[in-house]
């Protein structure tokens, strides 16, 4: 059965990154969760830990920019494709603190033939942390049955 012509778009996306998360050892040992998922959007969370601040006390920016990052990965592979990072981009904007919640909310921006650009927000509440554009590229397979056996 063509489980992806069998479910809509929604329940195409949640399959899919429920597929991804089962492997996803790195978000889920940053203790990220995922907060919504649908088609072409993500929006993941994670709560920086004393062991993500650096020598300046606050959130290391590579911890930010894996978040954003793992939000990119969902949002495009939520169309049952399998998809990597082709690039990635951050600008940090103001430091996130120990304690803080990060939510990182990606959404697409165009997807045509192999590639695709994606927009990520991290915030902390109302406040913007950082901004991420990341370029996706599609490679061979699918996470869900596409043919009969």
């Amino acid at each position: 059965m063509n489980l992806k012509a069998a479910l809509s778009p929604e329940n195409v996306a949640r399959a899919c990154a429920d597929a991804m998360w089962a492997d996803d050892d790195a978000s889920k040992g940053l203790g990220m969760e995922i907060v919504e998922i649908g088609p072409g959007f993500a929006t993941l969370a994670m709560t920086v830990r004393p062991d993500m601040v650096n020598g300046q006390r606050i959130a290391h920016g590579g911890f930010i920019f894996t978040l954003a990052d793992s939000a990119f990965a969902f949002a495009c592979n939520s169309h049952n494709d399998r998809v990597v990072a082709a690039q990635g981009q951050i600008t940090f904007i103001r430091p996130g603190k120990l304690g803080d919640r990060l939510v990182a909310k990606a959404r697409e921006i165009t997807r045509a033939g192999r590639s695709g650009i994606y927009d990520v927000r991290v915030t902390v509440g109302d406040a913007t942390i950082a901004e991420f554009r990341g370029h996706s590229r599609v490679i061979p397979g699918t996470w869900l049955p596409t043919e009969e056996p």
